[in-house]
């Protein structure tokens, strides 16, 4: 997901973004958010992708991205609790997600990981592998975005043989799915990492 950039916000290191992304989260499920200030949140979660100098089109698809999430969580929550517990819980759920597109967009993910590397590393003394748990973070970050396009290629797939969107789509993408993973673990294995 990473696109180059000459931002400040490209700029920094990984574990400056990774330290304020960890403190923005945290203030963000902490504080106490009325209607207001979770909009304000939300606007300025968005100002953070201007300050990154990405095009509109980026977050309009990160946001895209996450339509289903927000309609459901968002209705489930309007009905079941109160118009504004949807607001604050969806806006909430919204900007952490969005944050942290911002930051593997603008973080390469050797970089990324890297940080993660080393901040794992003093914890080897109480039988955590660095390399192992660095490496499942790894797949699963790269992972999200190939089981979406997956998802992609079967719903324009269904469009062209005229074939409704069902839960029919789930079995070839269930297909696929496991056929990449079988492909990365031999891959692994090949490599001597598994």
């Amino acid at each position: 997901m990473y696109r180059p950039g000459t931002s400040i916000v490209h700029r920094m290191s990984a574990g400056v973004k990774l330290a304020i992304f960890a403190a923005l989260a945290i203030g963000l499920s902490a504080y106490p958010h009325d209607g207001w200030s979770i909009g304000v949140t939300l606007i300025g979660t968005c100002a953070l992708f201007a300050l990154a100098r990405l095009p509109i089109h980026v977050l309009a698809a990160e946001v895209w991205r996450l339509r289903w999430l927000v309609l459901v969580l968002g209705a489930a929550l309007w009905i079941f609790v109160s118009p504004l517990a949807a607001w604050l819980s969806t806006a909430r759920v919204l900007s952490l997600v969005l944050l942290a597109s911002l930051l593997t967009i603008t973080t390469r993910m050797g970089d990324l990981l890297g940080v993660l590397h080393r901040m794992l590393l003093p914890l080897r003394r109480l039988g955590v592998d660095a390399d192992a748990v660095s490496m499942t973070i790894s797949l699963t970050i790269t992972m999200i975005p190939v089981v979406a396009s997956f998802a992609g290629e079967v719903r324009d797939a269904q469009r062209a043989r005229g074939v409704r969107l069902r839960v029919r789509g789930v079995v070839p993408l269930l297909v696929r799915t496991l056929r990449h993973a079988d492909d990365v673990g031999d891959a692994l294995a090949a490599r001597g990492l598994v």
